[in-house]
């Protein structure tokens, strides 16, 4: 059976490129706004809502939908050689493109343009993905604090050099959220040079770095 979906919003955020991007969502306590599409702006639609604290959001891997699928993928976590089933996998080469991932409602809002609104943190959505459903996040059904089996090798323990005057172009209120990024190491699991230089779009900012013996060591920021 085909069904058609359309999406019901859009999430505005300072990930303007893939690279970057938390591996998964709720790392990091950037914030996002959710703009509905026009035909979905009416504030019913949000009755209630504040009653919960993390909501689900199902998306598309939009920069994806024309790569096709493979039943097999390189997962970056396991250096890109090994293959393994996409069914045990966030990999966003899907036969359906879709993207799953759990955020934190800050507040539901009512914006002078776009009318009501939802400001979200710990979304790892690149700008403009868009949304097909949200969904209340439920504490005695959602979470399995026994669960086992990840390809994640736990979060690293980066610390970032930066000069004060590359940081004092960053407003204060983007600042941590820029650190939380780069000390989640946003580099393929394979590459390991200390003399290579990254870049990174956030925000408004370019930022390039290199990381060498654990530091993240910030080169430059500039604004786009």
């Amino acid at each position: 059976m085909e069904h058609i979906i359309t999406p019901i919003a859009l999430i505005y955020s300072d990930f303007k490129e893939k690279f970057g991007i938390p591996r998964q969502s709720g790392l990091t306590d950037n914030e996002s706004m959710i703009v509905f599409e026009p035909e979905f702006r009416n504030p019913d639609c949000l009755r209630g809502i504040e009653r919960y604290s993390h909501l689900w959001l199902i998306w598309l891997f939009s920069e994806h939908t024309d790569r096709g699928w493979s039943p097999t993928v390189r997962p970056p976590r396991l250096g890109g050689n090994e293959r393994i089933g996409v069914w045990a996998t966030r990999s966003p080469f899907r036969p359906n493109n879709l993207g799953l991932s759990s955020v934190k409602l800050v507040r539901a809002d009512m914006h002078e343009t776009y009318g009501p609104v939802l400001i979200v943190r710990g979304a790892d959505l690149l700008d403009k993905t868009p949304i097909f459903d949200i969904k209340p996040y439920l504490k005695e059904g959602d979470s399995h604090p026994d669960a086992v089996g990840s390809l994640s090798r736990g979060r690293p323990d980066l610390q970032v050099i930066c000069p004060e005057e590359y940081l004092d172009i960053v407003p204060k209120e983007k600042r941590q959220p820029l650190y939380d990024c780069l000390c989640l190491d946003p580099r393929p699991a394979y590459h390991n040079d200390p003399t290579r230089v990254y870049g990174m779009r956030y925000s408004r900012f370019n930022v390039r770095f290199r990381i060498e013996d654990m530091q993240i060591i910030v080169l430059d920021i500039q604004e786009i």
